[in-house]
């Protein structure tokens, strides 16, 4: 176990919690990313968030593209 897994966990959570609240599939999600230039399909972005070793950098984007100006740091 890694240092880092906890909060790779803890960031996979909260991008999924913030997911479901607004209703976002990873679809709608892959859709709402292209419009800052990522070049995510739904299938590589389930992948990438049930590893949860994703950067801050995307994590931050994703965040932006649903519109989650704030995050609950608890979930």
């Amino acid at each position: 176990m890694s240092a880092t897994d906890a909060y790779e966990a803890k960031a996979k959570n909260i991008l999924k919690s913030e997911l479901k609240r607004r209703g976002i599939t990873y679809a709608q999600l892959a859709e709402k990313l292209a419009a800052f230039g990522a070049t995510e399909n739904e299938r590589n972005l389930a992948n990438k968030i049930s590893r949860g070793s994703f950067t801050a950098a995307f994590f931050m984007m994703c965040m932006d593209a649903i519109g989650a100006n704030n995050v609950n740091l608890e979930a």
